[in-house]
């Protein structure tokens, strides 16, 4: 079991062993790389910085992540990851489930996984200067693939005809500001974060006028 410390730093587990050790170890380094990340950027952030949050030895942190940029990428890359995994849309042949279950997911994340939101836009707000490559190797392909389905609902006149990439920057914008602008949503809604039940609305609404906007 993951031990919390008093300092609010995250302890290893010395309990697992083998390959199970090595996991855990890795996600509590990474977690707490989110968090340093999200808070003062790459540059702004050191391997010192991460060790602290974890709770290690820097040492222990360059054993399982020779360079920071290592770290990095890790983070950016589960990132990524989870919210490629939340398009379902190659093969679909009904869209607006298809549709409205990514921005579901989409929102889910922005309420459970928000440093992560926080971290990408960092990265490209600055014009990705240290994973630009590696983000264009990583989503462009899915990218492709995707809006190629959504044409597929548009040329058989299952969704109205707009324009592709479009679609896909309104459902990134209306559901990563959620994570993204927390602080502002924060403010406007009486100086607290938004509850679950917000979220579900926010969700319900957003998916409502996305879906209307493409004759769904």
């Amino acid at each position: 079991m993951q031990k919390a410390k008093t300092d609010g730093s995250i302890s290893l587990n010395r309990r697992r062993t083998g390959k199970g050790i090595r996991e855990n170890n890795e996600r509590i380094i990474l977690k707490a790389a989110e968090v340093a990340f999200s808070e003062t950027g790459f540059k702004g952030t050191s391997v010192t910085r991460i060790a602290d949050l974890a709770g290690i030895p820097k040492a222990n942190v360059h054993y399982y992540f020779p360079r920071k940029i290592d770290i990095y990428r890790e983070v950016i890359d589960r990132v990524c990851q989870l919210w490629l995994d939340a398009a379902d849309f190659r093969g679909s042949d009904e869209p607006e489930t298809a549709l409205r279950n990514y921005i579901s997911a989409k929102m889910d994340l922005a309420y459970s996984e928000p440093l992560g939101s926080k971290l990408w836009a960092m990265e490209v707000l600055t014009g990705a200067p240290i994973l630009g490559e590696f983000i264009r190797e990583k989503l462009l392909d899915w990218f492709e693939l995707e809006k190629a389905q959504v044409q597929s609902w548009i040329d058989q006149g299952q969704i109205d005809t707009v324009d592709v990439q479009t679609l896909f920057y309104m459902i990134w914008a209306s559901t990563q500001h959620y994570a993204d602008f927390a602080a502002q949503t924060a403010i406007l809604n009486g100086d607290k974060a938004l509850s679950k039940d917000q979220f579900e609305t926010a969700k319900g609404t957003i998916s409502h006028v996305i879906l209307k906007g493409v004759g769904l």
